[in-house]
């Protein structure tokens, strides 16, 4: 089992990067959001991998951490009518922090804006995945409301977190705020703080 691979980034796209090492070069399938953290072409880069065997193919997909692979590996194990590429399109589309928190909250709306999730599939995934979660890996604990609550995510994902919810206060849709709040994060760094996160997404 191929878990991460790390070398030469040769090449990248939104949904796809080729990383050489050992005389070898891997062609990873990844999300946008693990595309948008990998550095300039011919920089060092690591992806954490899971490998995907068919009948006719063997494919390669790479996340930037082990939670979001092993999130992927959740998706396409546990979740009915959901290959890898569903999977991955739910991962371009939504930070892990924030598709933790619509699954244990039950926020069927949110998942179902996700590329090719309709509200049926929406609803396995909940269905499917809320026990799956372990509140006390993922940070999220729900409250008698049903929101997610709370947290030790690790640093860079709670305040991902923090931010995108401070931003929906403010009137923002949850995908559009997500998306503002990862591209703030890109920009600014995982030293960040959550302040400096809304500021940067605001502006």
């Amino acid at each position: 089992m191929i878990i991460s691979v790390s070398g030469t980034l040769v090449s990248a796209t939104p949904l796809a990067a080729v990383i050489e090492t050992g005389g070898l070069g891997y062609e990873i399938h990844i999300p946008v959001t693990t595309a948008e953290r990998l550095p300039s072409p011919g920089q060092p880069a690591k992806l954490h991998t899971l490998a995907v065997y068919r009948e006719d193919s063997a494919t390669l997909y790479g996340f930037a951490t082990e939670e979001e692979r092993d999130f992927f590996r959740l998706l396409v194990e546990k979740v009915t009518g959901v290959g890898p590429k569903m999977a991955l399109s739910v991962l371009s589309k939504l930070s892990l922090a924030s598709l933790q928190g619509a699954i244990v909250a039950g926020d069927v709306g949110l998942l179902a804006k996700c590329p090719g999730i309709g509200k049926k599939t929406a609803e396995r995934l909940v269905m499917e995945l809320r026990d799956k979660l372990n509140p006390a890996d993922l940070g999220h604990l729900a409250s008698g409301k049903g929101e997610p609550t709370a947290a030790v995510l690790p640093a860079g994902e709670n305040k991902i977190r923090d931010a995108v919810l401070a931003l929906t206060a403010l009137g923002y849709k949850a995908a559009e705020a997500d998306k503002a709040v990862r591209q703030a994060s890109v920009a600014l760094g995982a030293s960040a703080s959550t302040e400096a996160l809304i500021k940067k997404a605001l502006g």
